[in-house]
């Protein structure tokens, strides 16, 4: 079949349409091509497209996209999908590697034959708080923190009356966030006494709630940390169900040593026929 070959990747929940590109080149693809290819409807169905590509000498390059078409320095979720796809095809001769993104590099480690992925991220300034903005209902905090992307961290009461929709689209163009706004985040402790907490998440380029978000959950497990109300490392149950792993060192004014663990599954490979 002539078109494009692609994989389809789950992180928790967060999906992407994920591309060789060994075969296929990054500067193909239009911002209007990756909203059709993400579109739910007539396309794949994604939250990003992602294009994994070889970076001599002996690492990989990872360029991501939003749905919206938009460039993305770095999305926590794909790169633990990449990660998983580039030890399946083969793209790198062992199980830890480096993964070049647009926010610097990151290290890989994803075990053959495993969907379970950790990957390290760039340090990162300390969470500081956030008041421009007032508390609504069952609001207690909120904490801004940039680990690759800006992020906006909340802390609830309940997670799950928490509307992300509106809230979340109320405050991701907040002017106190900068001209590119920021992801929005809600966390909330889980029902059981068993340490994890819950996470939803307002993403910006795809502009609605996705079912987990890596970079989101690095933001929230250190606001948290940085406040007194966990130790590291701590395990999160995104919205999509698998959990998430943050663990990192603050120092006085920087965040280092953050890892993040999660799950990058393969669902399905196809071709795309593009018109």
């Amino acid at each position: 079949m002539n078109g494009t070959r692609f994989y389809k990747m789950s992180g928790s929940g967060n999906d992407f349409v994920v591309l060789d590109g060994r075969s296929v080149p990054a500067q193909k693809w239009s911002a209007d091509e990756i909203r059709q290819m993400c579109d739910r409807r007539n396309g794949v169905g994604a939250d990003g497209l992602v294009l994994l590509a070889p970076a001599p000498p002996d690492g990989l390059r990872m360029t991501y996209w939003n749905a919206d078409g938009s460039r993305g320095a770095l999305c926590g979720n794909a790169a633990l999908c990449c990660g998983r796809l580039a030890v399946r095809l083969h793209m790198v001769p062992e199980s830890q590697f480096c993964l070049l993104t647009d926010a610097g590099s990151i290290t890989v480690r994803s075990p053959d034959g495993e969907d379970s992925v950790e990957i390290s991220l760039p340090d990162f300034d300390l969470p500081r708080p956030f008041t421009a903005v007032p508390l609504a209902a069952g609001e207690r905090w909120m904490m801004f923190a940039t680990p690759g992307v800006p992020h906006l961290v909340i802390g609830v009461d309940d997670t799950e009356l928490v509307d992300p929709a509106a809230r979340g689209r109320a405050l991701r163009h907040h002017p106190s966030l900068g001209p590119a706004g920021a992801n929005v985040n809600f966390v909330g402790r889980g029902p059981s006494s068993d340490g994890r907490w819950l996470i939803r998440t307002y993403e910006r380029g795809v502009e609605a709630e996705t079912l987990a978000c890596g970079t989101g959950t690095v933001a929230a497990g250190v606001s948290l940390a940085a406040l007194g109300e966990t130790d590291l490392p701590v395990v999160f149950r995104s919205r999509g169900g698998p959990e998430l792993r943050v663990g990192a060192r603050l120092d006085p004014s920087t965040v280092t040593n953050v890892w993040l663990g999660g799950e990058g599954r393969l669902i399905y490979e196809g071709v795309w026929m593009a018109e």
